[in-house]
């Protein structure tokens, strides 16, 4: 029997452990990397990085994010779905956003405290690595406003299972106002 070869995503893994990283961290930034990696090649997600330091202090997250631009917009604010529906914008015509992305485990439990602290360390639009691949302007409205009404912050949860599957689920901070269907 011949020498096992680690799979891509194992040498992907590997190859993107950060130098000085403490064992005990570095399961957050195998799974940061899992789920960049299921991104970019599942999901056809542009300019991801992952994040590990606060946007507004020196501490450090409660684990790495991971931030990109994904092929098609996330989510739609239900007052931009209704300004879309009165001047006939089709969704896929709506330049996507950067989003953030919480990558977790199956078996690891969250409480409102820690997404609160979660939120807190964030700004509502991840920075961009490059000015270049920042988005493009969203649509006008009929009022003359911007298209894109983030309204608050928000990440996309990314679960992790043990055959690695990966689910995203949107979450808000605070409540939202149901989407029109």
């Amino acid at each position: 029997m011949g020498d096992l070869q680690p799979s891509a995503l194992t040498a992907y893994i590997e190859a993107s452990r950060p130098v000085g990283v403490l064992p005990q961290d570095s399961h957050h930034h195998a799974l940061a990397a899992q789920v960049l990696h299921n991104l970019q090649y599942q999901h056809d997600w542009t300019d991801l990085r992952i994040h590990t330091d606060s946007s507004h202090s020196a501490r450090p997250l409660l684990k790495p994010l991971v931030s990109g631009l994904p092929p098609h917009r996330i989510y739609v604010h239900p007052d931009e779905q209704i300004e879309m529906l009165k001047q006939s914008v089709q969704e896929k015509d709506v330049p996507s956003e950067r989003e953030w992305v919480l990558p977790t485990h199956l078996r690891e439990t969250w409480s409102l405290r820690k997404f609160a602290e979660l939120f807190d360390g964030i700004d509502p639009v991840p920075p961009a690595e490059n000015q270049a691949s920042e988005e493009k302007p969203p649509f006008p409205t009929a009022k003359g406003g911007i298209g894109s009404r983030r309204g608050g912050k928000r990440l996309m949860l990314a679960t992790v299972g043990d055959d690695s599957t990966v689910v995203y689920y949107v979450v808000h901070d605070g409540i939202v106002k149901p989407r029109q269907n």
